[in-house]
């Protein structure tokens, strides 16, 4: 599996024993440098197919932010070299009204501060899942202000539609969302799950929008069950 990280962070928040998995850091995260248009939708999709090519065919899975890297490649490259994929609280798209990127109080209450002001982002760290452990949400927070404000900001400097690439989605597709998420909103959840033909939407009571950190055996069981 390649695992895709959410907005602000890197490949080390994954946590899956048991699989086989390659987890990226995306343009400007962890330990990816920063350049590149972060507005061109061609370089995400280049960027995912470079992994892609090393790894060979593989289920793609991905976290908040991850959604829209997918869609990015989707609507570039097909579903070459992929085998499935897994949305985890994720958007598709981005953009004012755009319903697939629609987000919810954690998420409206942290921008624009959280881009420069980094006591605005350890807050947006914390609220994101009020029930994961202080040593994990500080793991998180360094990992996140680490990440330069121009990348936290150009990440949002986006305006796009994917409705027209999920339904050209020819692989099984599973959507995980949590029920208590306020950051990336269960609708956008259901909207992916909607144009996706043939998609499975998974529902995580009384988690909020880590799902695999917050209830890392009921993920681990409901991925191992799809792939």
């Amino acid at each position: 599996m390649v695992l895709i990280h959410g907005w602000v962070q890197s490949g080390e928040v994954w946590d899956l024993p048991g699989f086989h998995t390659y987890a990226l850091d995306l343009r400007g995260h962890g330990l990816s440098d920063d350049f590149g248009d972060y507005r061109d939708g061609a370089q995400w999709a280049a960027d995912l197919k470079a992994v892609l090519d090393h790894t060979g065919t593989a289920t793609v899975v991905g976290w908040s932010y991850g959604g829209l890297v997918i869609a990015d490649y989707v609507r570039h490259h097909g579903t070459a070299n992929v085998n499935a994929l897994v949305l985890v609280s994720a958007i598709t798209e981005i953009g004012r009204r755009r319903p697939g990127g629609a987000t919810g109080p954690v998420m409206r209450r942290a921008l624009p501060d959280a881009i420069t002001n980094d006591d605005a982002m350890r807050e947006f760290q914390r609220a994101q899942a009020p029930a994961l452990p202080v040593e994990t949400v500080d793991k998180l927070t360094v990992t996140a202000l680490k990440v330069p404000p121009k990348v936290r900001g150009e990440l949002f400097r986006r305006d796009v539609g994917s409705a027209d690439v999920l339904e050209t989605i020819d692989v099984p597709t599973l959507v995980v969302h949590g029920e208590a998420d306020l950051v990336v909103a269960p609708e956008a959840a259901e909207y992916a799950a909607g144009l996706i033909p043939g998609a499975e939407l998974s529902w995580y009571a009384d988690t909020a929008h880590v799902p695999f950190l917050e209830r890392p055996a009921e993920f681990a069981r409901d991925l191992a069950r799809f792939v």
